[in-house]
């Protein structure tokens, strides 16, 4: 029980560090439904990201999120948004990933597959992925739904879901993709990921049926500076497709399907 409050704890009071919000006035209206397929991830020191159920025993977020040094847990919620820890059974990140090229805003394999110790609860739905072929470019639209902070610096504006609209800037390919609010174009501080968002999911639209692309890796302020409301970097799922299949199946997950 104390060790259980100590978690509730730092959830609800420390600074949501060492992560990647939606700021700049993101609502928490979700008209697509898309808030049914997130997860809160919380970490033992504080930290706090979002993650995406792609099936029913398996949860994707990113690799920076479950660093060595902390135990994680996932936040379930009841109808009255009380939460309680449930414990994650596998902690899985991609062998390739560079924290260092993270942190220099580069390309790297920034994903980890977590595997809950019970089934997600039934108020959480699985998503598909993407296509792995699926094309982006600059203008795209695409849907980023997370847990982070509204205000950067202040870890009371998380733990609710918001979701933006944001378009693909600059150069769009397999290995990155940057995200900018379409209505301030990283000039000035607008819509975008922030400390609790890393994780979270990237939604696609496509004839009705939604698919998640990629997830957030790292966040800017205008005209790259620190904080958020610039850009929102994002590692694309597309070139991880066979290893987050693969680790699915040794971790006994059928994702959803496509």
């Amino acid at each position: 029980m104390i060790r259980q409050v100590l978690w509730i704890t730092l959830f609800m009071l420390c600074p949501l560090a060492a992560s990647s919000a939606l700021v700049g006035g993101a609502g928490p209206a979700d008209p697509d439904g898309m808030a049914r397929y997130v997860v809160l991830v919380v970490g033992s020191h504080g930290t706090s990201c979002t993650g995406t159920a792609i099936a029913r025993n398996l949860v994707l977020t990113a690799a920076h999120c479950v660093l060595p040094g902390s135990e994680y847990r996932w936040v379930e919620f009841d109808r009255d948004h009380r939460a309680t820890l449930k414990k994650l059974a596998e902690v899985v990140p991609h062998p390739r990933f560079d924290l260092h090229a993270l942190l220099s805003h580069r390309a790297t394999a920034d994903i980890a597959v977590l595997k809950p110790a019970e089934d997600l609860s039934d108020d959480i739905m699985a998503v598909a992925l993407a296509p792995s072929d699926r094309m982006i470019g600059v203008g795209d639209r695409f849907t980023v739904v997370g847990y982070g902070v509204s205000v950067r610096g202040d870890g009371r504006s998380g733990g609710t879901i918001r979701a933006a609209v944001l378009t693909t800037t600059g150069q769009p390919g397999p290995l990155q993709i940057r995200l900018v609010d379409p209505s301030t174009a990283d000039t000035r501080a607008g819509l975008g990921a922030c400390s609790g968002d890393s994780g979270a999911p990237v939604f696609v639209s496509d004839a009705g049926q939604v698919g998640m692309i990629g997830l957030v890796s790292w966040s800017t302020g205008p005209g790259g500076t620190e904080g958020c409301g610039g850009l929102t970097g994002v590692t694309p799922l597309g070139r991880y497709r066979d290893w987050i299949l693969e680790t699915a199946k040794k971790l006994g997950a059928t994702p959803a399907p496509g």
